[in-house]
């Protein structure tokens, strides 16, 4: 028995060392727990979506990320970050922001699966967080297929000069393939930011190459000789207790020669928060026009209303409820920001919430 409890005690002594050099430096959990009690319908069209109740997850994630001074200026830095719904258990692990990079005086570099820069300049100014029924991604943006998390991209993030910063990434054409049909699937984009003060103020590209979304934005395809451009500008303001916000983009699917085209996508957003103690009041209206068939009778056209009221019991913890109603032509189909509603073109979402959110 003492011989077996001798050799216990010199094998943790060996591995000891080892140990405390992976904790040497900061390795910090962390994590976001969002859900929300929904009221939903979805009016007008032949097969209305008749009020529903539902709980809903609004991307709880838990983390962990860290640094290693590397000496001379230099760290390593690395994040894995999963999805997890409260409400049921269907999500992967590492879906989220993953990945490993070196970081200096001029800059970082990244490796992994991670928001593009126009999902991380655009959100930024939607009061509600790319979330909620009111969020960015239920008019703006293609609908989504301009708010991505690529895979198998590298990222560059440039420092802060005079409060502007630069980010710029590309995603690997790893499904290129030769042959009749040659294909070369890849995406690329780049923002700039200015940070000062009460003012934040944005202008981004991106490209999809041999990419083509299909007309409302559902998710993209591998298509040969498309290709699919955007840009938007905005940011937001604060003076006293007010912020205000918006941003205009415009995007342009080119299909293959010899195929119908699409017209030019156009889209707008404002908002304001009102700040009154612990209590936030927001409204933000959004609008998209346009980027359906050249051929089709009618151009899609849709705008959503969303009002807000966000108690914030700390920096941590808030409560929020808000009510959102999305209006369509019969050739749009846009819908709420988070947890769609499935319907048709020409169908209008509306629905109240009421959520809590815990960040740790």
């Amino acid at each position: 028995m003492n011989k077996k409890l001798i050799a216990l005690a010199v094998a943790g002594a060996c591995v000891a060392p080892a140990a405390m050099a992976q904790t040497a430096n900061p390795v910090t959990l962390y994590g976001r727990v969002y859900v929300t009690l929904e009221s939903v319908e979805g009016k007008g069209g032949a097969a209305p979506v008749p009020r529903r109740t539902r709980v809903e997850d609004q991307s709880s994630l838990l983390g962990v990320r860290g640094t290693e001074d590397l000496g001379g200026g230099l760290k390593a830095f690395f994040q894995l970050e999963t999805g997890f719904r409260p409400d049921s258990n269907t999500t992967t692990f590492a879906a989220r922001n993953s990945g490993v990079g070196l970081q200096g005086g001029w800059g970082s570099v990244l490796l992994g699966r991670w928001d593009t820069p126009w999902k991380v300049v655009t959100i930024a100014v939607d009061p509600f967080g790319d979330l909620l029924q009111g969020g960015i991604t239920g008019t703006l943006s293609d609908g989504g297929n301009f708010d991505r998390r690529e895979q198998n991209n590298i990222q560059y993030w440039s420092p802060t000069w005079g409060g502007f910063a630069l980010r710029a990434y590309y995603a690997a054409n790893e499904g290129k393939a030769g042959g009749a049909t040659p294909i070369n699937p890849y995406s690329d984009g780049a923002s700039v930011t200015y940070t000062g003060g009460p003012a934040y103020v944005f202008a981004v590209y991106e490209e999809h190459h041999d990419q083509l979304n299909a007309v409302n934005g559902t998710a993209a395809a591998a298509t040969a000789g498309a290709q699919e451009k955007g840009w938007a500008g905005g940011g937001s303001f604060v003076f006293g207790p007010a912020k205000i916000g918006g941003q205009y983009q415009e995007i342009k699917h080119d299909t293959p020669s010899g195929t119908t085209s699409r017209s030019k996508q156009k889209n707008w957003m404002g908002n304001i928060t009102l700040t009154f103690g612990n209590n936030q009041f927001i409204y933000q209206y959004m609008n998209s026009k346009d980027g359906g068939l050249s051929t089709a009778a009618s151009q899609p056209d849709c705008d959503s209303n969303s009002l807000g009221w966000q108690y914030n019991f700390t920096k941590r913890t808030w409560l929020i409820t808000s009510y959102t109603i999305v209006k369509t032509n019969d050739a749009a189909a846009c819908n709420f920001g988070a947890n769609r509603l499935a319907i048709a073109a020409g169908q209008d979402p509306q629905g109240v919430s009421l959520g809590i959110r815990h960040v740790f």
